[in-house]
């Protein structure tokens, strides 16, 4: 049996050592010990917990009983880089480090997108952020407790309600600060993630990929600003390459010039049958070029509603490829029986 291999057992047994430990136990010099250790680690085969003299060993399956299993910080929002914040997290939270490549880039990409608004749309004075591991599930939560995301959207798009904001982030492409940013970071951490929650002063959007699944909500508790919660199995299959490539209209584009609408999200209890409640819907759609419609759920739809989006919309935008999906015979007859304009 391999060196290699007779650690593990060892550490099996033992769920945690030193090095020093180590190389007592199979009579090895420290120095011979941390050069074999430093080659486990490095494979993935170990896990190194701290970086002082105190620092321990174990394998990947003892992470959640044998390191910490949470890291908070609380930071004062001036000045802040998130991949400083991001590594400082990262390097004290083994179960990121033993979680698989794909699983990592997503949590750095979800994280750093999360953080980057919370730092430069909140008005916030400070900013907590979380990550925790328990069971298998890797969780980040980025708090602050300035305008609040709805509201700030609301405001700067003149809607109605904080449901209309919700809707609108959805979309993709939206952002309250055009100049700067494109307004892809929650929309893109939504898809990426098993479960994404968005909360602020009592309105909470619910993303759940795992079902999958998408729930609007009001609350009875008012939390001042937002908290994004972000959790993703440890062996999650998803790749962050894969999900930009469902939001792009032909492969190998690299463009996010595609959406998916969940009609039903926009009804809160009515039926769609007007204009009006059409050109809600399609309000900032004309910055994609294919326009997934998901009608599942939705009983009926009225003449007007489905001639303000099939031919209206489609005369004054006659490049965008709109589909409608998940259509019961009800809706797919008024779809259908909309004069579609001709293309060219």
């Amino acid at each position: 049996m391999d060196i290699r291999q007779k650690i593990k057992d060892f550490l099996i047994t033992k769920k945690r050592a030193t090095s020093t430990e180590i190389a007592r136990h199979f009579g090895f010099t420290r120095q011979y010990a941390s050069h074999v250790l430093r080659i486990m680690t490095n494979a993935g085969e170990i896990i190194k917990f701290g970086k002082t003299r105190a620092s321990f060993y174990s394998l990947p399956e003892f992470i959640d009983e044998v390191g910490p299993t949470a890291v908070r910080r609380r930071l004062k929002n001036k000045s802040i880089k998130e991949h400083e914040v991001f590594d400082d997290l990262s390097s004290t939270f083994p179960a990121f480090r033993s979680a698989p490549e794909n699983v990592r880039s997503i949590i750095h990409y979800a994280f750093s997108e999360i953080l980057n608004n919370a730092i430069e749309h909140s008005r916030s004075k400070t900013v907590e952020v979380d990550m925790e591991s328990n069971g298998g599930i890797i969780r980040f939560v980025v708090n602050d407790f300035g305008i609040g995301v709805f509201r700030n959207v609301m405001q700067k798009r003149r809607l109605k309600s904080e449901f209309e904001a919700m809707q609108d982030l959805l979309k993709g492409k939206i952002t309250t600060d055009p100049k700067a940013h494109t307004g892809e970071g929650i929309f893109f951490t939504s898809k990426a993630a098993d479960r994404f929650v968005l909360e602020s002063f009592g309105f909470r959007m619910i993303v759940d990929n795992t079902i999958p699944d998408i729930f609007f909500q009001k609350d009875g508790r008012s939390n001042r600003g937002t908290k994004v919660t972000f959790t993703i199995t440890r062996d999650s299959a998803r790749h962050l390459n894969k999900v930009f490539e469902k939001y792009q209209s032909r492969p190998g584009s690299y463009a996010f010039d595609k959406t998916e609408i969940h009609i039903r999200l926009f009804t809160m209890g009515t039926v769609y049958v007007s204009r009006s409640q059409a050109r809600r819907v399609l309000v900032g759609l004309e910055k994609f070029k294919k326009i997934i419609l998901d009608f599942d759920r939705v009983s009926n739809v009225g003449q007007a509603f489905a001639d303000e989006i099939f031919r209206v919309f489609q005369n004054r935008h006659p490049s965008i490829s709109i589909e409608p999906t998940n259509m019961n015979e009800t809706v797919r007859f008024m779809v259908e029986r909309v004069e579609k304009p001709i293309k060219k």
